[in-house]
């Protein structure tokens, strides 16, 4: 099959591979090195999809990332990947690509019908429509909208693919590879700084691989792209990575950028990622992404066949596609001109070049009459022919009164055309800098960097080869020097044509028809008109904030990059007021869509919840244990012999610590590692306790509260050296705990010279707990006297058990005589199995997480988000004695001295006992004063905890009560379904009292 827009010769494609795929079923043919837009076009297709809101037929408009229009899916594996652009798309052999918004084709789409009924569905239409009736809300308007909403058909199917992650570190990231990139990463990497060079598309070389009146020190532009590229290749301190969006800009020079692997090969390597997430922490950034084509804004420019005149270009002299046969160039500046003459130079009939300057520059106007090119100066397009492709155009004269007289009409099956340029100040507007408005070019242009970045070339306003390319240079030097300090003699090329040029245009053209019967398209994406700006205003929107929501203009997936600068002159003008008072809207990531696998990485599947296991779980498995989930972890629940059930296991087990030993798997514990010099003042600063003067080889208890007094965490801390602590944290706070502790050192004690260290995975615990607990770990320990002197209760030691180095704690959560011993966790399965083999010989027992929660609660030990729940201060736990009375200051200090959190009337941590000792209550139950209260009547309180105990043969309770405190002894109600249950307010302490066992 022809591919009839083909030009005979030029182009970087590949000629002699020629490739087979599908769009809407349909088999066309094209060359390896296309993009399927390219493709589509050399066989002759413009109608690529529908448009979201009128359903009108529209065509590819760009040849970027900031595509608003050919938008399609994609088939690999049996599914479909939606809204990915066609400019991006790169052809492989059997690709299938679909056209998308239409039904029941994309020639014939009933949807089409908006377009008629468009009068009524003017901008904001919805946020008066959907208000009344209310009863439509759920029955009409909801399902119409779900119905309606986005472009593509989601996948079916989980995703067959896997997606990579990356961590990188450079000296300097450059972002794009058209000339000012080029020059910059050149100019970096001959210092010797680790460069990184990042560019979304295929190849390296941006604007130059379509760039053919110019010459860079005599040779070809694409000639300088292939030897620049060549270079930095060869060097060891330069990372190349095409294909490679930046899209994200983050705090403290961390760029985000989406590297596709494999996404347009025909048959990926199964072993290859599909994409690849690289998170990187760069010195410094250089910032040349260049500037984007702006439209110009004339009734109908959005009839498939127009195309950014710039693109056009860059299909012909890259590509090897002519856009049209005969093609209209539309321009209000320089850089158009060069598309018209390169079109003519490839036999393309030029129809004429429509200026709407009076008076074009005289060499252009040479060039052109010199290739016989009609010019039309002084004149604007003001309107268009044609339906499914654009067959013509309408041409309007400009009066010096600045009304447009007729000028008649033009044949044409192409439509070129330019307002200006845009600087791309996305990324830097996401590193938190600030635009500045430069009337001269018209534009807003990076003002004051707040990062350690530097924005060059077009994204910062400046165009011309030769200006590019220097500043490019210049960037690329200054950035390596602020990232490493080294300088390089660099050569400068000197390039000749590409000139900058003149001219521009923002906002809407001037036409002589009926502005209530025209679409002149500001945002393509999602049908806006510049009446529709404009009708914002009158309606009351006064921030351009507030218009881009009333419009949903600069909403659609290139952020407002093709919209953005048009609406702001509308509605300036709209307004009556200077494009600076009207505001501009808010570049965000990412830069452009991004696949949510790139963000889910290996976390999706098993990965994304991992099971983590202890060294025990092998074991635990093997003799029958039964697990339960905390957070990811595997945690052994209980372990059932003989048919017992939950219940009968749980009631042998605390039985046989009380009187015997036990062995507990306490690997899951949080470990943190709190080391120099100022370890002690940091820990003084973080928890409620004081710590400077405990002494090393003792622990202490802990207790953390958040910045409003609340406790969040608490654990057993033991100090090793005087520079050194080892802190435990609960199963669950870990994370939070680790993280919080760097938030403080980071920004509020940066002073402190403090290292903090998660060491949860580098440790397995095994607690051996019970009156026989120092004889079954007497065999194995070695380097500690076990005696209740030499080694009290709250003591910690290095020792080495069977051989192996170990950290040994005196420590309980039971009440009983108690030791936990900390081993690297690869010797974590031969402590254990060799502890449960001892433990057995003195008629133990392995025990779970629910014996431990019993046996904890009859001490009337909290477990913190459980007898807490984000309310409770210390005070209120009934642990002042764990506050430092003599601190100057910790976290929570101040929210604890809050009048709300010191008044009468707070819930309080109590014990209950039930009336009838053999009634469980069920946890969170709530609370009253009276038997039987009125409906209405607000609770106490809450059960937090409730358990069988074997000690005391009989239930016990633990909860929070208004004023429990003040309560014990007294009587209060458990209202159920089969009548209230009366308890009495204890202590929370309910076996061994006076705390003798756990000294023994």
């Amino acid at each position: 099959m022809s591919q009839p827009f083909r030009t005979e010769k030029g182009g970087r494609i590949d000629r002699a591979e020629q490739l087979t795929f599908t769009f809407d079923g349909e088999e066309m043919q094209g060359h390896k090195g296309d993009t399927l837009a390219s493709a589509l076009l050399a066989n002759g297709v413009h109608l690529v999809g529908r448009s979201f809101k009128y359903h009108r037929p529209r065509g590819i408009l760009t040849a970027g990332s900031e595509e608003p229009n050919a938008l399609v899916g994609v088939y690999r594996n049996g599914d479909q990947t939606p809204n990915l652009r066609a400019t991006q798309v790169e052809l492989y052999q059997g690709l299938e690509a679909v056209s998308q918004n239409r039904f029941p084709s994309l020639g014939f789409d009933i949807g089409a019908v908006n377009d008629l009924l468009s009068p009524l569905f003017p901008a904001g239409f919805y946020y008066k429509t959907f208000m009344w009736p209310h009863a439509f809300w759920d029955k009409v308007y909801e399902p119409i909208i779900r119905s309606a909403a986005g472009l593509g058909k989601p996948p079916k199917n989980p995703d067959h693919d896997f997606y990579g992650n990356i961590y990188a570190h450079c000296d300097v990231l450059v972002v794009g590879s058209g000339p000012t990139g080029l020059a910059a990463a050149l100019a970096a990497a001959e210092t010797g700084a680790k460069v990184m060079l990042v560019d979304e598309q295929a190849e390296f070389g941006g604007s130059l691989l379509s760039e053919v009146s110019a010459s860079i020190d005599g040779k070809d532009p694409a000639e300088f792209v292939s030897e620049t590229i060549a270079k930095l290749a060869a060097m060891d301190n330069v990372t190349l990575l095409p294909r490679t969006t930046a899209f994200g800009y983050f705090a403290h020079n961390f760029i985000s950028l989406a590297e596709r692997i494999t996404e347009h090969l025909p048959n990926p390597d199964p072993k290859l990622p599909r994409e690849r997430l690289w998170q990187v922490r760069a010195k410094e950034v250089v910032i040349a992404a260049g500037a984007i084509e702006r439209p110009m804004v004339f009734p109908e420019n959005d009839r498939p066949g127009i195309l950014l005149a710039e693109a056009g270009r860059t299909y012909l002299n890259r590509y090897g596609v002519k856009v049209g046969h005969k093609v209209l160039v539309a321009t209000a500046c320089d850089s158009a001109w060069q598309a018209a003459f390169d079109l003519a130079d490839h036999g393309v009939d030029v129809a004429a070049i429509v200026d709407m300057r009076e008076t074009p520059p005289e060499s252009l106007v040479a060039i052109a009459e010199a290739r016989g090119i009609r010019v039309e100066a002084g004149c604007v397009v003001t309107g268009t022919l044609g339906r499914k492709r654009v067959k013509g155009a309408l041409l309007g004269r400009m009066m010096t009164s600045g009304q447009v007289a007729s000028g008649g009409q033009i044949a044409c099956d192409a439509l070129l055309m330019s307002g200006g340029w845009t600087p791309t100040v996305s990324l830097y507007s996401q590193s938190r800098g600030k635009v500045v408005w430069d009337a001269d070019k018209g534009a807003y242009v990076p003002g004051i960097s707040v990062q350690k970045e530097r924005s060059a070339g077009g994204s910062k306003g400046l165009y011309g080869l030769q200006a590019t390319l220097h500043d490019g240079y210049a960037a690329g030097e200054e950035a390596a020097r602020a990232a490493t300090g080294k300088s390089a003699k660099v050569t400068y090329v000197t390039a000749t044509g590409g000139e900058a040029g003149t001219g521009g245009i923002l906002g809407a053209l001037p036409h002589d028809r009926n502005a209530s019967r025209v679409k002149a398209f500001v945002d393509y994406q999602n049908d806006v008109t510049a009446k529709d700006v404009k009708l914002a205003v009158r309606e009351g929107m006064q921030s351009i904030e507030h218009i881009k929501r009333y419009t949903t203009t600069g909403m659609a997936t290139d952020q407002g990059r093709l919209s953005n600068m048009n609406a702001l002159e509308i509605a300036s003008g709209a307004l009556q007021k200077p494009v600076t008072d009207v505001g501009l809207t808010t570049f965000r990531q990412p830069y452009t869509p991004t696949t949510f696998g790139l963000f889910a990485g290996v976390s999706r599947g098993d990965f994304f919840d991992p099971v983590r296991k202890t060294p025990s779980h092998d074991w635990v498995v093997e003799n029958g244990g039964v697990y339960e989930d905390v957070g990811q972890w595997k945690r052994t629940w209980y372990f059932p012999k003989n048919g017992e059930d939950m219940h009968a296991a749980v009631a042998r087990e605390c039985k046989t610590v009380r009187e015997s030993v036990g062995l507990f798997d306490a690997s899951t514990l949080g470990k943190i590692e709190i080391v120099g010099p100022d370890a002690a003042e940091f820990l003084e600063r973080m928890y409620t306790n004081p710590w400077k003067k405990l002494a090393p080889g003792r622990c202490r208890y802990g207790l953390l509260l958040n910045d409003a007094g609340f406790i969040t965490d608490d654990g057993v801390i033991g100090r090793l050296a005087e520079d050194r602590f080892h802190v435990t944290t609960t199963t669950g706070g870990a994370p939070s705990v680790f993280a919080t502790m760097e938030d403080y050192l980071q920004t509020e004690w940066p002073d402190l010279d403090v290292w903090i260290t998660s060491t949860t995975e580098q440790f397995a615990v095994a607690a051996v707990q019970g009156p026989k607990a120092r004889e079954v770990i007497a065999p194995f320990i070695e380097g500690v006297d076990l005696s209740a002197d030499a080694f009290p209760h709250m003591s910690v030691k290095e020792a080495t058990f069977c051989g192996v180095p170990c950290r040994l704690f005196r420590i309980s959560f039971t009440g009983e005589l108690g030791f936990e011993i900390n081993v690297p966790r690869r010797h974590g399965k031969m402590m254990w199995e060799t502890l449960a083999k001892e433990i057995e010989k003195h008629n133990g027992t392995v025990y779970g997480t629910e014996s431990m929660h019993v046996l904890r609660a009859e001490k009337g030990y909290i477990i913190v988000g459980q007898d807490t729940d984000g309310t409770v201060t210390p005070q209120d736990a009934g642990m002042s004695w764990a506050i430092g009375k003599n601190k100057f200051d910790f976290v929570g200090k101040r929210g604890l001295a809050r009048t709300d959190l010191v008044a009468d009337g707070r819930k309080q941590f109590v014990g209950l006992l039930t009336k009838d000792p053999k009634v469980k209550l069920e946890e969170g139950a709530q609370i009253t004063t009276a038997e039987n209260p009125a409906t209405g009547t607000p609770a106490e309180g809450h059960v937090t905890s409730s358990y069988y105990s074997p000690a005391l043969d009989r239930t016990i309770a633990l909860a929070i009560v208004k004023n429990g405190h003040a309560l014990e002894g007294k009587t209060l109600y458990v209202p159920m379904p089969t009548g209230s249950i009366p308890v009495e307010v204890t202590s929370t302490v309910f076996y061994d009292k006076e705390g003798a066992r756990i000294n023994v």
